[in-house]
């Protein structure tokens, strides 16, 4: 099962008479065509059908006030922190394939890095609208900032939320410069292309004068390196930071110190199965096989078993250091979850997230494209069910019974949900309509097609 840096997939690509071409062609011609292919028109319909949906949820929200969601005490924290801590975690993915494999040398990496750097940024976009929306007075976010006001209030510097806006934001703005500085060559490419003059124009001012000269590659390069080096502490610390949330309270079923490294492997978990959900209907649509080949599909699949496997470990781990521990109060807390009102939130993320990635044992499973689908949807599903148990289950049964309640989702909840992923798939597809879906100057550089080409 182990992934070698020297494993070259891309033994697909036909010989042809200039296999460097051949590679631009099949990603420019994507940007490049008069009009997308009819799946795309379809997608984008439906994505701008559930954006409408969640700017009309918000707006009702704002309107009628946070009474509209299911949030009540004792679980104030509903579906907007689930939401928040979902998206995040599936912005993972992107900088680990970008930054980490870039660092370790894993050449599978360079077919599936740009569109998961591109994910990274919407669904960290996602994520962003939660905490803004869900203070009770979302037009007054920028309280949340440390900057002066006519209140004279500063922020609680020792509260993790607070950690959550300035690690967040961190990432997000290392995650856009990484994507940005890695599509500027292949910006380069789509301006020499240009057929009309407004996108000789648009892509000549996004490529910054890029002429690939020796002297602009070797700066490229350096840049490109320190980037993923700040990237990726930054895989490691945000999602750590995003579970002080909950590790940092005394509720029982939160206060533990497992939360970072767990919900850093559910992260990646999740994000790589999204890119999967993303890469499999790709490569068919836009003609990408000869460069997301079934070899990255098949490598991306031994990832996601092995964190799943990680996430079930954790799992297991949670119960015995709840049992172990002799607190009442957690024991309570973990066998509420596996066998009180939530149980079924509670056995269906133990399907979704430990037994269904099981399957990629089986090399005709990992090779399979509507199984990688599949088991993508489901461990997305699994992840986002993960994230409900841990918040609504501990947050419905406390201390004291008399302070129970229950949790009842109400239809605004479940618009917002989907809507946020009609904000995550609208910029999606746009990103794959105008910009370049795969690094076109790391593709070639990994290509033996196009290296015995360039020798002959």
């Amino acid at each position: 099962m182990a992934i070698a840096s020297n494993i070259n997939p891309y033994q697909g690509i036909p010989k042809g008479d200039n296999p460097f071409a051949q590679i631009t062609d099949n990603v420019a011609r994507v940007a490049e065509a008069p009009k997308p292919h009819i799946v795309w028109y379809i997608s984008f319909g439906f994505a701008l059908l559930l954006l409408s949906m969640f700017g009309g949820s918000i707006g009702w929200m704002i309107w009628n006030g946070i009474g509209v969601w299911g949030n009540m005490m004792p679980v104030a924290w509903g579906f907007p922190i689930v939401n928040f801590v979902f998206w995040v975690g599936i912005g993972h993915a992107g900088t680990l394939i970008s930054a980490i494999l870039f660092l370790l040398r894993q050449n599978w990496r360079t077919a599936i890095n740009r569109f998961a750097e591109a994910m990274t940024i919407f669904a960290v976009i996602c994520a962003a609208s939660f905490p803004g929306i869900h203070i009770g007075r979302p037009w007054l976010p920028y309280w949340m900032f440390p900057i002066p006001n006519q209140m004279g209030m500063w922020p609680q510097f020792r509260s993790p939320l607070e950690w959550d806006v300035f690690a967040v934001g961190t990432y997000a703005t290392v995650s856009i410069l990484f994507w940005y500085m890695g599509m500027i060559p292949d910006f380069a490419s789509f301006r020499d292309r240009a057929t009309s003059t407004v996108r000789r124009v648009a892509y000549g001012i996004v490529a910054m004068g890029w002429r690939g000269s020796s002297r602009q590659w070797h700066r490229y390069e350096r840049a490109y390196l320190l980037l993923a080096a700040f990237a990726t502490p930054l895989v490691l610390s945000v999602h750590s930071v995003v579970s002080f949330d909950f590790a940092t309270s005394q509720l029982p079923g939160w206060h533990t110190t497992i939360f970072p490294p767990y919900f850093v492997a559910g992260a990646i978990f999740g994000g790589f199965a999204m890119v999967q959900v993303l890469a499999v209907p790709a490569r068919e649509f836009f003609g990408l096989k000869r460069i997301i080949t079934l070899r990255h599909i098949e490598l991306m699949n031994k990832v996601i078993l092995a964190t799943g496997m990680l996430v079930g470990y954790a799992y297991a781990m949670e119960m015995f250091i709840a049992w172990y521990s002799g607190a009442l109060y957690e024991q309570f807390a973990f066998l509420n979850r596996a066998f009180g009102n939530f149980a079924w939130a509670y056995w269906t993320m133990i399907f979704c997230n430990v037994v269904s990635p099981q399957i990629f044992w089986f090399k005709k499973a990992r090779t399979n494209v509507w199984v990688t689908l599949l088991v993508g949807v489901i461990v997305n599903v699994g992840m986002w069910f993960e994230r409900f148990v841990i918040i609504c289950t501990s947050l419905t049964r406390d201390f004291l019974p008399s302070s129970w309640g229950a949790f009842i989702p109400t239809p605004v909840d479940y618009m917002t949900l989907s809507g946020s992923f009609g904000l995550f798939f609208t910029l999606f597809l746009l990103f794959c309509r105008y910009l370049p879906m795969c690094a076109i100057s790391e593709v070639k550089a990994f290509n033996p097609a196009a290296h015995e080409h360039a020798h002959h």
